[in-house]
């Protein structure tokens, strides 16, 4: 049984079910799927979130790790271990929860040779939506001091924290789990750790200048707070709605500190913009750590390791196996 679906049923109810058929999307390339990862919206799929869920039934999972078996992409040989991840995989066409699948050429990249198909999937949307952010920074001109990253102990924050030390920045962690993640942020790289009631509560539109740039994964009040912390000219990557899709802000930052407020779209990037991400971990992730945050879950189990992550009890990356 190798392919996992999702159906939501008219009184809302949820069921998961396995078969042995894959169901292919649309998509100009034919991958042998060999892994996919767990994230926060594979989660919410799995749990049937009507904003993740957009086809019933669905095959989850954002991202698909695998080796080519049809293409007529030169960039993407039969054989050659590719990974595509976003594209609207696991929302709005069916994922990588199956042993076959089809994706569009101009969202998959060949992995980097250092990559096995686990590191690749290990790495999945969130590492590399966390390399897209890295990226805003340097492009808008954050190319050093000290960067503040929230929602640090999540996939996003986790890789985010460690490809910024690679880089010299001096960061800070955000987390709402001070005490239990300490030693965990500290391995990462994280210089300083703070709590995150200290971003959740209304303040100042501006406050004082701490940060030459920020990575946020939470949104609404956090973030407005971030904004108003950054140094002028500095520059904050957002990349998540955690707390919420609001943003109960001011212009000040942006008109009197002359902060720039980046994006950090993984699902719709362009193939350039992928590509500059692949090559940011390629260069300075550093694949030890990656290994020793992630843990492997075969496909039968993916549905209970969800209910881990959406309760808040998990922490760095999940491979899954198919």
């Amino acid at each position: 049984m190798t392919t996992l679906v999702v159906t939501r049923s008219e009184d809302n109810s949820i069921s998961h079910a396995f078969q042995e058929e894959p169901i292919l999307a649309e998509g100009d390339v034919l991958v042998d799927v060999s892994h996919s990862s767990l994230n926060y919206k594979d989660a919410m799929a799995l749990d049937g979130n009507k904003g993740v869920m957009r086809i019933n039934p669905l095959v989850p999972g954002i991202d698909v790790v695998g080796t080519v078996a049809e293409s007529s992409d030169p960039r993407l040989p039969v054989g050659a271990l590719v990974a595509a991840f976003g594209d609207g995989l696991g929302e709005f066409r069916h994922g990588g929860y199956t042993t076959q699948q089809r994706v569009n050429a101009q969202a998959t990249l060949p992995v980097p040779e250092r990559f096995s198909a686990a590191d690749a999937a290990a790495i999945g949307t969130a590492g590399y939506t966390a390399a897209i952010c890295v990226n805003q920074l340097l492009a808008h001109g954050t190319t050093e001091g000290h960067v503040l990253v929230t929602g640090a102990t999540g996939g996003v924050g986790s890789i985010a924290v460690q490809l910024l030390k690679s880089l010299g920045f001096e960061v800070t962690a955000v987390t709402g789990r001070v005490d239990s993640q300490t030693a965990y942020l500290k391995e990462l790289g994280a210089d300083h750790i703070i709590d995150r009631s200290l971003l959740s509560e209304s303040g100042r539109p501006l406050q004082k200048a701490l940060y030459d740039g920020a990575i946020d994964t939470a949104g609404s009040t956090v973030l407005a707070n971030v904004l108003a912390q950054v140094k002028w000219g500095g520059v904050v990557a957002a990349t998540g709605m955690a707390a919420g899709p609001d943003l109960p802000a001011s212009v000040l930052p942006f008109i009197l500190r002359g902060i720039v407020l980046a994006g950090g779209n993984s699902v719709d990037a362009p193939l350039d913009i992928r590509e500059a991400a692949w090559k940011l971990l390629d260069e300075h992730l550093n694949l030890e750590m990656l290994r020793s945050i992630s843990n492997t879950v075969q496909l039968a189990d993916v549905a209970s390791a969800a209910k881990e992550l959406l309760a808040g009890t998990h922490h760095g990356r999940t491979i899954v196996e198919i």
